[in-house]
Order: C-alpha cells, then sequence, then structure tokens
C-alpha cells in the first residue's frame, strides 16, 4: 500500500515538472496491411496540461474488431485521481479508477476499483502514515 502511495505521488512529481511546452496535444496514426484485405490501424493521441492528461489508442483491423482505451489524471494540492477504460467495438467495457491523497503529516490514502467486462467489480483501499 506505501509503494503504491508512492509511485501515485511520484508520477505526479514527474507529470508536475513538465515544462510549458509539454502542455499540449499530440496524436499519430500508423497502419500495417497484408494481403487480401487483412490489416489494422492504430490511432493514438494525447493531451498534456498542467495538472492533466489525458491519452487515447484506438486499434482496428479492417474486419471491424477493435477496441479503444482512454486514460487520464488529474492530480492538485495532493490528491491524485485517474482511471483507464477498454471498450471493445461490440461495446464490451471495462476499466478501472484510482485515487490517491497525501496528508500534510506525511501519511496518504489511496482507493482503487477495477470492473471486469461482466460488469463485476473489485475494490482495494487503505491508507499509511499518520492519518
Amino acid at each position: 500500500m506505501k509503494t503504491f502511495i508512492m509511485i501515485a505521488a511520484s508520477t505526479c512529481m514527474i507529470a508536475v515538472g513538465a515544462s510549458a511546452a509539454d502542455a499540449r496535444a499530440r496524436g499519430g496514426h500508423f497502419s500495417v496491411q497484408g494481403s487480401g484485405g487483412r490489416g489494422l490501424n492504430v490511432f493514438r493521441s494525447i493531451n498534456r496540461q498542467p495538472g492533466s492528461v489525458a491519452a487515447t489508442r484506438s486499434i482496428q483491423t479492417n474486419g471491424g474488431h477493435g477496441v479503444t482505451t482512454t486514460r487520464g489524471g488529474s492530480w492538485s494540492n495532493g490528491v491524485y485521481s485517474g482511471g483507464a477504460t477498454h471498450t471493445t467495438n461490440n461495446g464490451t467495457t471495462w476499466g478501472r479508477s484510482t485515487s490517491a491523497t497525501a496528508n500534510p503529516n506525511g501519511g496518504g490514502s489511496f482507493n482503487s476499483t477495477v470492473t471486469g467486462p461482466a460488469g463485476g467489480h473489485a475494490t482495494v483501499s487503505g491508507s499509511t502514515g499518520q492519518q
């Protein structure tokens, strides 16, 4: 649990250290095509702003199969909130969400939930240090 809070805090510190030049949207696309009409396309984008990041990646086959993943996170004043959602072309969705809070006295707490494609979910939460 302590490791998780340290990872979340490290991620926040790295992201906060990004320069103003990095605070922008970026994206890309590439395609791999084979014989007989087989192939796939990958689209991706990322938008970094001070205190937040959002990214999307989509992989689509020529046959109509695919999955789109959206990830994001925000942080401010010792609080992190973020997660990811994965959605297939037929509408099946699964994902995760996490929040972590650093307390001024050196402690912290976190809550993380994972949701499966069938709708089931699991939640883990905890705290470390002084509350």
